[in-house]
């Protein structure tokens, strides 16, 4: 089993930036492929970023590319979301995601975090 914690949601105004972290339990955080989904009020789960378990490879949706940058430290079972550039539509509670296939298919992932809000104001 793998516990993911999320961290780093907020209040920011349209243009600022966040960075949130998502912590594992689990010392084989290095061998999941990881990503990050967010979900607004009365839809559904979408595919923000995700990362393969090495770091080499990363993959955003159009709507958050050139201003979301996903990472992740192996040694500290961390993960992490750069958030730039923030606009209204970003408002969301953002969830990590653990899973052995790199996927935009939410049910493809086998575990997830409890989500951390993240409000953007106009």
């Amino acid at each position: 089993q793998v516990q993911l914690v999320e961290s780093g949601g907020g209040l920011v105004q349209a243009g600022g930036s966040l960075r949130l972290s998502c912590t594992a339990s689990t010392r084989t955080f290095s061998t999941y492929d990881m990503a990050w989904f967010r979900q607004a009020p009365g839809k559904e789960r979408a595919f923000v970023a995700s990362i393969r378990w090495s770091g080499h490879s990363t993959y955003y949706a159009d709507s958050v590319k050139g201003r979301f940058t996903i990472s992740r430290d192996n040694a500290k079972n961390a993960l992490y979301l750069q958030m730039n550039s923030l606009k209204p539509e970003d408002t969301a509670v953002y969830y990590c995601a653990a899973g052995r296939v790199l996927t935009v298919v939410p049910g493809s992932y086998d575990f997830w975090g409890q989500g951390t809000q993240v409000t953007v104001s106009s």
